[in-house]
């Protein structure tokens, strides 16, 4: 059962299970105390302490709560496919407690007006931290620059061109300056839109064997070149959204050592599936950027063990059932996935692929450090968390899922992780 804004009692310790800390680190859980929205005392004092409500979390793992980079609440607009209510609820049910709010709204989140009406609509109906993110140019068509100033002093904690690419090299740099004089981060799903042209699938061998149109791996590469460049020049903070190439993981280590301010993340579905997923013409892994080769794949777990990748994200993208029920070609791209994530997370924690600390961290830490916060369970600070019994499992189903987005990874299969209890802010937004 989803519960959100009922005014819960003031406060709640926690005792048992393990904590995942500051350190990125899984330790004994010494007590925690929430008490007015906040964390009041971690340790004896809390366990001591004389709360209102009390949560055993043996068994459990306590973390801060997760954190998404790439988020699609489909609000204003697109009411068929979701909105702020409904998928902040399926936030708070897959553990996570901030989402960034992508620019792909409609009308497309490019001016103050559409982030105070995004920021209205999930401080009334959702139940989870939203942060806007601002489209970088006027309708996300890569011309005109958008007002940055002005998205910036309404909320917004970014600006990007969502799923889109920008076509003229010289509006990207200058996209870039513009929003390195407002201390703007950038973040950019990079495509070369030439290079992509009208594919849908990775360019390899399964492509060539079921006559897909394939996007070639240079499609993303060369975009990641031109936009490395052009930051080395500008100064302004880079952030590479959805990484799906090892070679794309390449670049951006050497990045790093040259001194540029660059972050990446990516998408859950990348490091657990491979082109072969649409092998049966499976229209939810119609995603982009499209699922990549097993080499591809294997780069991209490197990447987060070694954190040359900060962020895990969702890339949630919900949608109606007709926008996926088309051949193939012309089904809409996109998974409905954030209750999923942490679960398809255990699942490589199980085969040996991550270890639990590094995938926490890419769940917290990680896209908090993007975002320039700190998100640790520790005294003063906003009581948001999520407990979860690593043990325990549910099945994706019409009953199960929040979201209106029913195209989940692994429909109607039993997975690991099953999620207790979400706090946002000390109150309950999923039991």
């Amino acid at each position: 059962m989803s519960g959100s804004q009922q005014d819960n009692s003031t406060s709640l310790v926690i005792t048992g299970g393990t904590l995942f800390d500051a350190h990125g680190q899984l330790t004994d859980n010494p007590g925690l105390l929430v008490r007015d929205g906040k964390i009041a005392a971690v340790g004896s004092e809390a366990q001591q302490a004389d709360a209102a409500r009390s949560v055993d979390a043996s068994g459990c793992v306590i973390s801060p709560g997760f954190v998404d980079l790439c988020c699609n609440l489909r609000e204003p607009g697109n009411g068929q496919k979701g909105n702020i209510a409904s998928e902040t609820r399926a936030a708070a049910h897959g553990g996570f407690t901030t989402v960034c709010a992508s620019p792909e709204t409609s009308p497309v989140n490019d001016s103050s007006a559409v982030t105070h009406l995004i920021r209205e609509g999930a401080a009334t109906r959702g139940v989870v931290n939203v942060l806007p993110v601002g489209a970088i140019t006027r309708g996300l068509e890569g011309d005109l620059l958008s007002d940055m100033a002005g998205l910036k002093n309404a909320g917004c904690v970014a600006v990007g061109n969502g799923s889109r690419g920008v076509r003229n090299a010289r509006i990207l740099r200058r996209c870039m300056a513009y929003a390195q004089t407002f201390d703007l981060t950038v973040m950019f799903s990079p495509e070369n839109q030439a290079l992509a042209a009208d594919g849908y699938a990775h360019d390899g061998q399964v492509a060539t064997r079921l006559g897909l149109l394939g996007i070639p791996e240079v499609a993303e590469t060369a975009a990641v070149m031109e936009m490395l460049l052009l930051a080395e020049e500008t100064g302004v903070r880079l952030h590479l959204s959805q990484l799906s190439c090892g070679r794309s993981v390449e670049m951006l280590a050497e990045a790093r050592k040259r001194g540029i301010q660059v972050t990446a993340d990516v998408a859950m579905h990348q490091l657990v599936y491979t082109e072969d997923a649409l092998a049966g013409f499976d229209s939810r892994f119609h995603v982009r950027p499209p699922l990549r080769s097993e080499t591809d794949r294997q780069a991209l777990l490197a990447g987060v063990r070694e954190g040359v990748i900060d962020a895990i994200v969702s890339q949630h993208q919900p949608h109606d059932s007709a926008a996926k029920q088309a051949p193939l070609p012309a089904t809409e791209p996109g998974l409905s996935s954030i209750e999923s994530v942490l679960s398809l997370g255990l699942g490589l924690v199980a085969s040996g692929e991550l270890e639990m600390p590094d995938l926490l961290s890419a769940l917290t830490l990680g896209p908090s450090r993007v975002l320039g916060r700190e998100w640790a369970l520790a005294e003063g600070v906003a009581a948001d968390l999520c407990i979860f019994d690593p043990k325990g499992h549910w099945v994706p189903s019409p009953s199960t899922l929040v979201s209106a987005g029913h195209h989940a990874p692994r429909f109607g299969c039993e997975l690991p992780g099953l999620m207790k209890l979400t706090l946002v802010g000390g109150r309950t937004a999923w039991q």
